[in-house]
């Protein structure tokens, strides 16, 4: 029998690789995507081309602050497994607007929540509720695990740690399978390029090329778990088919500093970071997170997942990519002046 899976943030970065990943596995998935006057499904239009892909992928309009909407929805498709993706991911855009933040990732985590329960009561349905490292904040410990106290820095963190004791409660309270996967950073070629790494990827490409001079950043000394996004999604996917339910850290178990990955990016293109980066304020945090570092032990245990993507392949995948866009603005821009004479 074939599985239903249900997707929020389908159309993010980790969403669009695992609806690839359920397909590859011969899932039904469902994704639910906000509606806006343009289409934002570019991550995921390359999946109606493969060979029954549309049949089995289907998108659906919906919004994670309408409860109503989202349990309609869910008693609708009757999903297998629910993965909650969809948030205001971005952390410093959280202190710009706090309010929406947390009724996307805590209120929204909380409908999706009673709208599994709901259907739970007919028939069983599996929830995971994509959690983040965010929480640990000024971290109490090193490395952090599944018991590490949360200290939140952020509203982003704060909404996180609210989505991730519902959860828990959920779980305790209702008999309902919900676990959380607790996210250390997890990057890809499809990160948006408001983030750091991409950010600093598509700066090197287009410095290379003599299309921009500099790269604005703000705490380079901050300290990351990094891994690939494509790796992390086999792990959600693991944490659902898991005996019970139970929360999970997935990281590395590896830190490197913002600094550390300019020096692998700019490196990549035989160039120095240090002659193209600078320090521009207005990027620090109002509270600063100065080091994350997860303790992958618990997934690799009982789930045998372990993350296989090193840094430096990661930083060469995306810097690769984002060099291949960087050519064609560089070919964009002179057909553009040539047809302008």
């Amino acid at each position: 029998m074939v599985k239903i899976a249900l997707i929020t943030g389908i159309t993010g970065q980790d969403g669009s690789y695992l609806a690839e990943h359920l397909l590859e596995l011969g899932y039904e998935v469902h994704g639910v995507v906000r509606r806006s006057s343009t289409f934002s499904t570019e991550r995921i239009d390359h999946l109606y081309r493969e060979p029954q892909a549309e049949s089995r992928l289907r998108l659906h309009y919906g919004d994670l602050t309408d409860g109503q909407s989202l349990t309609n929805l869910v008693l609708e498709i009757q999903p297998d497994e629910i993965y909650n993706l969809g948030a205001q991911s971005h952390v410093r855009v959280s202190f710009d607007q706090p309010v929406y933040t947390l009724q996307s990732v805590g209120c929204g985590a909380l409908n999706i929540l009673e709208a599994a329960r709901l259907l739970n009561r007919d028939r069983p349905v599996r929830v995971y509720q994509a959690s983040s490292s965010e929480m640990y904040g000024d971290v109490f410990e090193t490395p952090q695990t599944e018991t590490t106290p949360f200290n939140p820095q952020s509203p982003y963190a704060c909404a996180k740690v609210y989505a991730y004791h519902q959860t828990v409660n959920y779980r305790r309270s209702y008999d309902l399978f919900a676990s959380n996967g607790i996210l250390f950073n997890h990057e890809s070629e499809r990160r948006g390029e408001t983030f750091v790494t991409r950010k600093i990827t598509r700066a090197a490409g287009r410095i290379k090329l003599g299309l921009q001079e500099k790269l604005y950043l703000g705490n380079l000394d901050a300290k990351r778990d990094w891994g690939y996004a494509k790796d992390y999604v086999q792990g959600m996917h693991l944490i659902l088919q898991h005996e019970k339910a139970d929360d999970f850290v997935l990281a590395t178990g590896r830190t490197a500093s913002v600094r550390e990955f300019c020096e692998l990016v700019f490196g990549h293109l035989d160039l120095d970071y240090r002659d193209h980066v600078e320090i521009d304020p207005r990027y620090y945090r109002p509270a600063e997170v100065d080091l994350l570092l997860g303790d992958p032990s618990k997934a690799k245990r009982d789930l045998g997942w372990e993350a296989e993507t090193t840094l430096e392949t990661l930083a060469q995948i995306m810097t690769d990519h984002d060099f291949e866009i960087a050519q064609r603005e560089l070919h964009a821009a002179k057909f553009d002046a040539n047809e302008s004479r």
